[in-house]
């Protein structure tokens, strides 16, 4: 087991993935909530790519957001004069937002170039209230082979948070699937809110203690803590004891089982209580930034029940989960950001057995990605 997670002895088998800074192509990614995105063009930014999204008709179109001409952002400053185009600020470029072709030059009407110049157009899709986008340059796969299994299910609400956090993207990724970063959550108000009990930490009682899920379909990592793990509640420190926050009266919720799936989701379930499950995505936008998506998620029998969900989770779970619980998280996700950078985390980190999981998430992504996007 010692050798096996030794970064020296196993680094070649995670290439892909140490280089893949700004993530992997050729997947599909999440871009926006489906009502963030209206007749006016909303600008995002993923994989290093800056991206213009736009509904017409009811259906959201993505383009490049430069103009061809000087490749200056069209986003800079918004001008549209029909609801299907966008003009440059700069020199009266217009292009179609449905195919990317350009349409006219105001500065220069009837010019040559009209209709022979087009910017680049995305793919996309819309599914459980949130855009997709894929960024690739082969025929996109079908969205279900991109996303946690069950999370395009049917009867299924979801409701949550996307934030921008100041670390990489693999960083979001490792921290989330970690089973000992539990550590850092001992104090969360979720834990007395919810009446959860952590131990300090899980430790893997076998080797194979994950299961890898190479397709068809979703790939990914699990983690079924029940089964495969031997939680710790108590350790010493030269006679001092440390132990796990003793929470009155805990309810009987079960250890979720953890899984992360290419190309950087996260999926815990049961999360925070035994009727819900949480996704969370990992995007990039540039090497040392991603979106950080955490999307809850429950079924339920009608959309008088989804509107009850939604509503709680923007009533109790937004402050004691997404945010009193994963505000951890993306200070832990920051303070690796600089042990990566300035602390050479790539050469001089030294993992355990609980870092299992990390080791075979990133053997996966690094045979299973489409491509990277460096």
């Amino acid at each position: 087991m010692e050798e096996m997670l030794n970064t020296q002895t196993v680094r070649q088998a995670w290439r892909a993935y140490y280089e893949a800074d700004l993530g992997f192509w050729n997947h599909w990614y999440p871009a926006a909530w489906s009502h963030e995105v209206g007749e006016d063009p909303k600008p995002v930014k993923l994989l290093g790519e800056r991206i213009l999204l736009r509904r017409i008709d009811g259906r959201v179109w993505a383009i490049e957001d430069r103009c061809p001409h000087r490749r200056v952002p069209f986003s800079a400053k918004i001008e549209c004069y029909t609801k299907d185009t966008i003009t440059c600020w700069y020199h009266g470029w217009t292009v179609d937002f449905t195919t990317g072709e350009l349409v006219q030059i105001l500065t220069e009407p009837g010019s040559a170039l009209i209709g022979k110049v087009r910017v680049k157009t995305y793919p996309v899709q819309e599914a459980q209230g949130l855009v997709f986008l894929f960024l690739g340059d082969i025929e996109p796969p079908p969205l279900s082979e991109d996303v946690p299994p069950g999370f395009l299910d049917p009867g299924v609400a979801m409701a949550g948070l996307v934030r921008e956090v100041r670390s990489n993207w693999r960083w979001g990724a490792e921290n989330g699937f970690d089973t000992t970063h539990v550590y850092i959550h001992r104090h969360s108000k979720l834990l007395k809110g919810a009446r959860r009990v952590f131990p300090l930490g899980f430790v893997p009682s076998t080797r194979y203690a994950v299961e890898i899920v190479e397709g068809p379909g979703p790939k990914g990592v699990i983690d079924r803590l029940t089964e495969n793990y031997i939680p710790h509640f108590e350790a010493s420190i030269k006679g001092t004891v440390v132990s796990a926050r003793v929470v009155p009266n805990p309810r009987p919720v079960p250890p979720p089982t953890v899984s992360m799936w290419l190309p950087c989701w996260l999926k815990v379930d049961p999360w925070p209580v035994e009727d819900m499950i949480q996704y969370e995505a990992y995007v990039p936008k540039e090497k040392n930034t991603h979106w950080y998506w955490q999307v809850l998620a429950k079924r339920v029998e009608s959309e008088q029940e989804a509107m009850i969900f939604r509503e709680e989770v923007s009533a109790l779970w937004e402050d004691l989960a997404l945010r009193g619980f994963n505000n951890d998280d993306i200070w832990a996700r920051e303070a690796l950001e600089d042990a990566y950078t300035e602390g050479e985390g790539w050469t001089k980190e030294r993992l355990f057995k609980p870092d299992l999981c990390i080791v075979e998430w990133r053997k996966l992504a690094s045979r299973c990605n489409r491509g990277i996007r460096r």
